[in-house]
């Protein structure tokens, strides 16, 4: 089943997919004019799920939030439920102060796996079942109820991801959002800033207390959450495009190809290129 609404006006996409067999999405290629928010959930048994390259155990009952630029396949993509959405349909960062989502279940810069206990796979199904029935019903009013549900969805889904991620109570607070806005900053900026004080300036907060908001928060220091970003786009890169080395290090804000493949070699243990010919998938694109 795969259920769509387009805004003509604006070309805002909603889309809602389960047991489809070839549900999947190559971002770099096939999908790179179709820049869709994912929010996938396995409602059967224990899968694999591979994610710009790399291969992750998708546990069962489980969600999982994809940003637009991902690339990502599945073992048994009929297991699977998701809705996607682009920024036409609803922009995450316009209206962040009601979902507050933004920089945590989109632009963490990893990857979210949000176990449902069974009150939330029973909340998760009536919702479902909502969309299902919105989606088959073209009305005046089916476009402002379906954001109206896709809303819900996120909140609920940052609901349960922050109490996974962030059980404290106590640290729902300004500093989370210090900590989610310099996540979604990293990710508009990654391919020219790479220091932690430019980030902190745009916040009007001190390295310092970055490092110790990111140590309530993450295991990295924000250098780190900087340096995996950029990592992330360089393996994208290479797994999906046929831009020599060269290309990719002044994509990245890098002035100095060796330093680049340096700087890709001391944190993957390969340079670039031996990256590149490690993995299956044949690159495409420009």
């Amino acid at each position: 089943m795969k259920l769509t609404i387009t805004n003509q006006k604006t070309g805002g996409d909603l889309l809602l997919v389960s047991g489809e067999g070839s549900f999947d999405r190559l971002f770099y290629t096939r999908d790179k004019d179709r820049k869709y928010f994912t929010i996938a959930w396995n409602h059967g048994e224990k899968q694999a799920i591979t994610i710009d390259g790399e291969a992750h155990d998708f546990m069962p009952h489980t969600i999982l939030p994809l940003m637009f630029d991902q690339s990502f396949h599945f073992e048994r993509p009929t297991d699977i439920v998701a809705w996607q959405f682009n920024r036409e349909f609803y922009c995450i960062v316009d209206h962040d102060a009601e979902v507050s989502c933004v920089g945590f279940l989109f632009g963490m810069g990893d990857k979210l796996f949000i176990n449902l206990d069974d009150i939330a796979q029973h909340k998760l199904k009536l919702l479902l079942n909502v969309f299902i029935e919105e989606l088959k019903t073209s009305d005046n009013i089916q476009n402002d109820m379906l954001l109206m549900l896709l809303k819900r969805l996120i909140i609920v889904v940052t609901g349960l991801a922050r109490s996974k991620y962030i059980p404290d109570q106590k640290l729902y607070d300004d500093r989370l959002d210090v900590f989610r806005k310099f996540n979604l900053l990293v990710e508009a900026n990654h391919r020219t800033e790479h220091s932690v004080n430019y980030y902190a300036r745009r916040l009007n907060k001190s390295p310092k207390t970055l490092s110790n908001i990111f140590a309530l928060y993450n295991q990295q220091t924000p250098s780190q959450a900087i340096q995996a970003r950029i990592l992330i786009e360089a393996k994208r890169l290479l797994c999906y495009t046929k831009k020599s080395i060269k290309q990719i290090t002044y994509e990245l804000g890098f002035e100095d190809a060796a330093y680049f493949c340096n700087f890709f070699k001391r944190h993957t243990s390969l340079s670039p290129l031996e990256f590149r010919n490690s993995k299956d998938l044949a690159p495409a694109g420009k």
